[in-house]
């Protein structure tokens, strides 16, 4: 299913959820429930028990399965089926996570404004026959950096990875009062790309592909590591750990390991560091909100997430 009619929102101010709860929320406790996680590699993610153990404390009877492209055998061809099978099943809805971000946002009928800006969509929502896509990456990010980096500078930020991750932090760091975003990925031409449309919306001088980071790091005030190098699939470094100087702050949006090993680099040099766990937090409570029409309790999704090991979603 190509994009078809889109309804937009109102962007939210810098940090604020995007999704609100349906009026008729309380009429749907203890109510059944049915949603899911497409992507690769995502059989330890922890996004199913916030889900199902926020639910139980709701009073639903909520069941949130992961479909992992790689247990299946499958490519990224096999989303559009994948998608169209959880909708015919009666799921509320499905998160997308890496290698799928892009691909999903091309496979809805309607995009909130935010995400049809960013390009990437980690929620489809379905509602009446239609499919809402949503990014909560982008809320998820913002709402966490407030909470654990309201004070850090951040006139000039290296964000690395141009991904559908990349492309929802380097909107929340824009709307967050960042001035300059220097983009970096292996792929050139995808960060030419972010780049150019974030400048669409930001401003030519909001915006840079920057090449490598070691041209470009002195100027930043923080990087943001938004690729999967440093999960345990992935191990290693997104950037030289020799660029790394105290005066910069680093944040990584992989929360297993928790300590990536840019953070441990990035610690032992004396810099402030932020870990991926508020994020994906906070993206998995605005879409539990968008999924059932309740609001969750944040700090209790988040004692859900630390009671139990996961990996990417």
């Amino acid at each position: 299913m190509s994009v078809g009619e889109r309804t937009t929102g109102i962007v939210p101010r810098a940090g604020e959820s995007s999704v609100q709860a349906r009026p008729a929320a309380a009429a749907m406790a203890r109510r059944s429930l049915a949603a899911g996680l497409i992507g690769a590699g995502i059989q330890a993610s922890r996004t199913p028990w916030m889900h199902e153990r926020e639910g139980e404390h709701q009073g639903l009877r909520y069941v949130y399965k992961l479909i992992d492209l790689d247990r299946l055998g499958l490519d990224t061809a096999a989303v559009p089926d994948l998608i169209t099978a959880a909708e015919r099943l009666g799921f509320a809805g499905v998160n997308i996570t890496h290698p799928c971000k892009h691909l999903a946002a091309g496979l809805v009928d309607e995009l909130r404004e935010e995400a049809e800006a960013i390009g990437a969509i980690n929620t489809i929502l379905f509602r009446d026959g239609r499919r809402i896509g949503h990014n909560t990456d982008y809320t998820g990010f913002a709402t966490a950096f407030r909470r654990e980096m309201a004070d850090v500078a951040r006139d000039v930020v290296l964000l690395v990875g141009a991904g559908g991750a990349g492309a929802a932090v380097a909107h929340a760091l824009l709307a967050l009062g960042t001035q300059r975003v220097l983009i970096s990925d292996i792929d050139v031409a995808k960060a030419e790309r972010l780049s150019t449309n974030l400048q669409k919306r930001f401003g030519a001088k909001s915006v840079a592909a920057a090449g490598q980071p070691s041209a470009v790091v002195g100027q930043a005030d923080g990087v943001v590591n938004t690729t999967p190098v440093g999960m345990d699939k992935y191990p290693g470094l997104p950037i030289d750990a020799a660029l790394l100087r105290p005066n910069l702050w680093v944040a990584d949006i992989i929360y297993f390991p928790a300590e990536t090993e840019l953070l441990r680099q990035a610690r032992e040099r004396g810099c402030r560091t932020m870990s991926g766990i508020a994020m994906a937090v906070f993206q998995a409570v605005d879409a539990f909100r968008l999924f059932t029409g309740l609001d969750p309790d944040p700090e209790r999704m988040r004692r859900h997430f630390e009671a139990i090991g996961g990996t990417e979603q």
